[in-house]
C-alpha cells in the first residue's frame, strides 16, 4: 500500500471538525510551498519575461484599471 493511499484513508476517516482543521492546515502548507516556489522563480529570473511584457503593455496604455 502506498503512502498516498494511507493518507487518503486517514483523511476519509476524519470527523467534520478534524477535516476542517486539516483543510485549514493544508491550505496554509500549500500556500507556503507556492510562495517558496514563486520566490525561487523570481530570484532565478524565470518571471522576467512576463514582467517586461506587462510593463510594455502598461507603457503602451494597453492596461485597464481594476
Amino acid at each position: 500500500m502506498s503512502t498516498l493511499q494511507d493518507i487518503e484513508r486517514a483523511v476519509s476517516q476524519l470527523s467534520s471538525e478534524e477535516l476542517a482543521d486539516f483543510r485549514a492546515w493544508f491550505a496554509e502548507f500549500d500556500a507556503e510551498i507556492w510562495d517558496r516556489q514563486f520566490e525561487e522563480d523570481v530570484a532565478a529570473g524565470r518571471l522576467d519575461g512576463l514582467a517586461e511584457k506587462a510593463l510594455k503593455h502598461l507603457r503602451e496604455g494597453r492596461c485597464t484599471d481594476l
